[in-house]
């Protein structure tokens, strides 16, 4: 079964051969924008498809509808913005633009945009709409605060692809994974999402979920995260070691997922869904606080399954995709094995590490217990944290 894209087809708005040279040539007489790491992800999700059906940064049309109904203004289920933000001092410049130059912030042009639309940010109510707080401490609101004070829509043509030096053979696009599918006859599909190495109750769920489909897509968001999240080297480490020993290789693609985090919780659970479905991938995994972060005294912004909850306010058909919504797994002494609180017998004896004591474990090169994570994976983990202290 061929999943259709978001909204029917599947966005290209990469240019190629002549076309791609001549508008290359033309960007450099045009005013150019430096886009944020933020931004350069999302310029090339555009291009490639992944977040069909836009074809460029949201107007305020979209914009508005996306905050206050989570859909586009045509109606279909969107519920992150993605947008492109200027200063006050870019908007008097560009107002009478019809076309300006995007470039990264190294000064690489990468693309054109089409000014269609110029309008105001609300910072405030754009964190409040989409992460529910406007509490600075959070990393998505952080993010929000940076930016400009207008945005600027439009749809973009990339005349080059944003330069990336690390995992360059497993960069596979929505047209790349739909043809590894094709090819390995494979009819359905689970996606993955994680910005985080693989443990063991991330392993049951996905191998549960593999009980029930053709293959799996381990799709790691390589964008921009948090400065204390696992850098994105030592997570592929243990990604490529984990599937290599401990899952059947051959019902496995590993693949990167380009996004920036954005720390969103719910909106974001239905914004990885929609992006996966453009992807290839007939269902995808929400498991507990699917793409949430703590407030500083540790407590989580979202509640545990806000993020499963969310999908009730859109139709199966108009998500498009299937939601497997697991529940919060661990390990059982008394059974021996990892159960959910669906499993679980009544006098279940879970065996928890808290994330503090886990990362004082891996500093100090003591080996977790193996029921938490396999042993191959936390002696990765140990020694980029040793390297890292060296540093």
């Amino acid at each position: 079964m061929t999943i259709v894209p978001h909204g029917g087809k599947l966005v290209d708005r990469e240019l190629q051969g002549k076309v791609r040279e001549e508008a290359e040539a033309k960007a450099k007489r045009l005013l150019t924008l430096a886009l944020s790491e933020r931004e350069v992800c999302d310029l090339e999700m555009i291009a490639v498809g992944a977040v069909s059906p836009l074809e460029g940064f949201m107007t305020e049309e979209d914009y508005e509808s996306c905050l206050e109904r989570k859909r586009l203004v045509n109606g279909l289920p969107w519920t992150i913005p993605i947008t492109k933000s200027i200063s006050g001092e870019e908007k008097s410049k560009i107002t009478k633009e019809k076309e300006t130059a995007l470039r990264d912030e190294r000064g690489h042009l990468l693309a054109i945009l089409e000014v269609s639309d110029i309008f105001p940010h609300d910072k405030k109510r754009q964190a409040l709409t989409v992460y529910g707080t406007d509490d600075e401490t959070h990393p998505g609101v952080a993010q929000v605060n940076r930016m400009g004070d207008f945005f600027v829509g439009g749809r973009i043509s990339l005349f080059s692809r944003p330069k990336h030096k690390d995992f360059l053979d497993h960069r596979l696009d929505p047209r790349e994974t739909r043809a590894v599918f094709e090819r390995k006859k494979w009819k359905s599909v689970v996606a993955f999402q994680t910005r985080n190495p693989i443990h063991r109750a991330h392993e049951y769920l996905t191998k549960c979920a593999l009980e029930t489909v053709d293959g799996l897509l381990i799709h790691p968001l390589m964008g921009e995260t948090k400065s204390d999240d696992v850098p994105a080297h030592v997570r592929w480490a243990c990604y490529t070691t984990l599937i290599d020993k401990y899952y059947p290789k051959d019902r496995v693609v590993l693949s990167i997922f380009p996004a920036s985090m954005r720390y969103a919780g719910p909106r974001e659970a239905v914004w990885h869904a929609i992006c996966r479905k453009n992807y290839g991938c007939t269902h995808f995994i929400v498991g507990r606080d699917h793409a949430g972060c703590n407030r500083p005294d540790g407590t989580p912004y979202y509640g545990s399954y806000e993020a499963q909850e969310i999908f009730d306010e859109f139709s199966p058909e108009e998500i498009g995709i299937e939601i497997y919504r697991f529940e919060h797994s661990f390990f059982d002494r008394r059974t021996g094995g990892i159960v959910s609180h669906k499993t679980a017998p009544a006098e279940a004896e879970p065996l928890s590490v808290s994330g503090t004591k886990l990362r004082e474990m891996l500093r100090t090169g003591e080996m977790p217990p193996p029921e938490i994570t396999r042993p191959e994976v936390a002696k990765i983990l140990i020694e980029a944290m040793k390297e890292n202290a060296r540093e």
